[in-house]
């Protein structure tokens, strides 16, 4: 028998923002911001990515009506590569009682898709790859992604400021 749920995938607003507040507090050992959670749903975005799209790199996973859990991605220039972009995982959470459920695969699952089917888009055309950081002790985290091919790199060190170990990976996946 399967331990997966059937979530609903939803789009997190300034009228829902303070759910992914209190996801993130409950399952995240970083403290994010005010403006991380008010520039997620601005009408206007720092980097001048359109809401539209913005919507879609950003998702709650419903269960019963409740959010369980979220994933938040933005669009960001590759330094070595003038006109190129990537995709940044900023944060991938889903509240300990329904975690081994497949709801963090379904988030990701999500977004993975939506890039895939609008790769052309003007705003995702020119995005290469998708990343993230992880924790050099969370293993879990660093299985989870290897499944969906993203691969292991640089070891970045003194990363976190506030946590231990200090030290995380990068793990990125290429989408061309």
């Amino acid at each position: 028998m399967s331990n997966s749920l059937n979530v609903d995938i939803g789009t997190i607003t300034a009228d829902n923002v303070e759910q992914l507040k209190k996801i993130n507090q409950a399952c995240l050992l970083i403290a994010y911001a005010p403006s991380f959670y008010t520039d997620l749903v601005a009408k206007n975005s720092k980097d001048g990515t359109p809401l539209e799209v913005r919507q879609n790199l950003n998702k709650f996973a419903y269960w019963n009506g409740f959010a369980v859990g979220a994933i938040c991605c933005k669009i960001e220039g590759i330094k070595d590569s003038p006109g190129r972009k990537r995709i940044y995982i900023m944060t991938l959470a889903t509240l300990a009682p329904y975690r081994n459920r497949s709801i963090g695969s379904t988030l990701l699952s999500s977004i993975l898709t939506y890039i895939q089917e609008h790769n052309t888009d003007a705003a995702l055309k020119d995005v290469d790859e998708i990343m993230l950081h992880v924790q050099t002790s969370n293993e879990d985290a660093i299985r989870f992604y290897e499944k969906f091919g993203f691969e292991k790199g640089e070891l970045v060190e003194g990363y976190y400021k506030r946590i231990d170990p200090p030290d995380c990976f990068v793990l990125s996946k290429k989408l061309r």
